[in-house]
């Protein structure tokens, strides 16, 4: 039935060139008609055009990559993670046909040279060295449906002016990244595709590390030091490849501390959903989702570092829900594509553990990216992103507005880590290309220019903690630009160098000179920060 509509697409093409839209959208079998005739229009008519021949070329597969920048998703296993018959252990007598055995172990260190870091109270230079290493053992199909798998970390930070006794962005020795239990079903009373691919069905149960949509909400944080990770349950109906795909969880974070080890935090319930739908068009994948996060602030014992947490307006009750909609694709062979997403958030929490009084929790947040790849062999790509996320508007009118990030990614929103997706407009022009050179092979190279400004100018620079509560300094906080360089030594050591240069804007020139937000009133008023990275992989 699949291919009989393929072929009635591909027949109606020429047809679509000569009839309107709204037309052709009674006769499609791909057709949401209220939806499609005021937003999708234009990308459903591309879809009528490409989506015959995309799909004969698809390899049995729906699923389309993301080229929005910074968006790929961490792989199930990660990265460096292998199977063991497809590693150089091949070659040892009795390994060369253990294919259900996944291995892997890496180690990255960077350099960083943070000059006036805004994220700091004061201006210094600062050189620390990272450390981070990870090993992962994970058994699939010889058990099956039963799996396992386990993940260990060590994060570690020398040579730095700053105290590594609180800081879980850099710091966490020791650490069980990943542990669970996995029930998978490869063949279900689901069946298959009209691909013909199996609809799995997978049950993770323990420690778990994730990430999901564009991850701005939910993610594993890769470039930080340390990892996001959650303990719960965790089901997961379909595959990459499926037309469709729903994921579901109930999660407790893990509180991170730097030298003791992790627990689950007990303040904190974690529950969501994210769809994945592909079939309506190879030009647009969407992406329903909703998070539902509870805080009991009577259980708050510790604040994001691992200290004991002493500010009763962070130990409150919160009950935050959190909908969105993520719409991305490529636009078949015309080199466009695009990346657009919006969520709402609401809900209710108190102003302070001891008065109890609730206010609501009324908040949005929205970005699009649009993008261009030349037909060149350096493959470079244009792009242009726009993206908001609300911050408070008064501290007295009974609502926070300030969206709540969850525990997303922030170097999205900036390279050199001093954004995140609160109180924030960004604007953002990108190029990416592979130079063609004889002696770096496989290099790539990003670089782009980026505006900030408050969404809320009453409302903090949260990772600066600057704030002028009577909106007084304006809502510029100023100027990035950035580039960076990726290439392989070799096919285990993978190596990054970058460079971003911030200029302040009014606003941060005027809020660092309020005394409430104990800052350096002598500072510069721009910021450098350069990395050299090396990642080390044993197979």
């Amino acid at each position: 039935m699949f291919v009989i509509k393929l072929r009635f697409l591909k027949k109606l093409q020429q047809f679509t060139q000569m009839k309107n839209f709204s037309n052709f959208a009674t006769l499609s079998p791909f057709r949401t008609r209220s939806y499609t005739s005021v937003f999708c229009a234009p990308i459903l008519l591309a879809a009528s055009m490409q989506y015959a021949s995309a799909a004969e070329n698809s390899n049995g597969s729906y699923y389309v990559e993301r080229k929005s920048y910074g968006t790929s998703l961490e792989t199930e296993p990660p990265k460096y993670v292998k199977q063991l018959n497809k590693t150089w252990l091949k070659d040892v007598n009795g390994f060369e046909d253990v294919s259900w055995l996944d291995i892997g172990l890496d180690h990255r260190i960077r350099y960083e040279h943070r000059d006036n870091d805004f994220r700091r109270a004061k201006d210094v230079i600062d050189d620390p060295i990272l450390l981070r290493t990870r090993a992962y053992v994970g058994i699939k199909d010889i058990l099956d449906p039963l799996r396992f798998a386990v993940e260990l970390g060590d994060a570690r930070r020398n040579h730095s002016q700053f105290s590594r006794e609180y800081d879980t962005r850099d710091v966490n020795q020791g650490e069980v990244v990943q542990a669970y239990l996995e029930l998978f079903f490869k063949e279900t009373p689901l069946g298959k595709d009209d691909l013909g691919n199996n609809r799995p069905i997978s049950i993770k149960v323990g420690r778990q590390a994730l990430e999901q949509g564009d991850k701005r909400l939910v993610a594993r944080n890769g470039y930080r030091n340390t990892t996001n990770n959650f303990e719960g349950v965790r089901a997961i109906i379909g595959q990459q490849s499926n037309d469709w795909q729903l994921e579901t969880f109930a999660f407790k974070p893990v509180q991170r501390f730097t030298a003791q080890a992790d627990e689950d935090n007990d303040a904190q319930h974690f529950y969501g959903a994210l769809g994945n739908w592909r079939r309506w068009s190879q030009v647009i994948n969407l992406q329903p989702y909703y998070y539902l996060l509870k805080q009991d602030g009577d259980k708050v014992k510790y604040d994001l570092n691992g200290r004991d947490e002493t500010s009763a307006t962070r130990r409150i009750d919160r009950t935050i829900h959190t909908a969105g909609l993520r719409a991305y694709g490529v636009l078949g062979k015309t080199g466009w594509d695009y990346d657009t997403n919006y969520v709402k958030q609401w809900g209710e929490q108190d102003t302070s553990l001891t008065n109890k009084t609730k206010i609501d929790h009324d908040a949005y947040a929205y970005n699009a990216e649009l993008g261009y790849t030349f037909d060149q062999s350096w493959k470079p790509r244009l792009s242009g992103f726009y993206g908001v996320a609300t911050g408070d508007k008064s501290s007295t009118d009974k609502k926070n507005q300030r969206f709540e990030r969850l525990f997303g990614f922030a170097r999205p929103w900036s390279n050199s880590d001093t954004m995140e997706m609160s109180n924030i407009r960004a604007t953002k022009l990108r190029v990416e290309f592979d130079p063609k050179v004889s002696f770096i092979k496989n290099l790539k190279i990003d670089a782009g220019y980026n505006w900030y400004r408050l969404e809320s100018d009453t409302d903090s620079w949260g990772p600066a903690t600057l704030r002028d509560t009577k909106g007084l300094s304006g809502s510029d906080i100023g100027e990035e630009f950035d580039i960076t360089a990726r290439f392989p030594i070799n096919s285990q050591i993978y190596t990054s160098i970058g460079y971003a240069h911030f200029m302040a804007g009014n606003f941060t020139k005027n809020a660092t000179q309020i005394a409430s937000n104990k800052n350096d009133p002598t500072r510069r008023d721009d910021s450098d920060y350069l990395y050299v990275q090396f990642e080390i992989s044993a197979f």
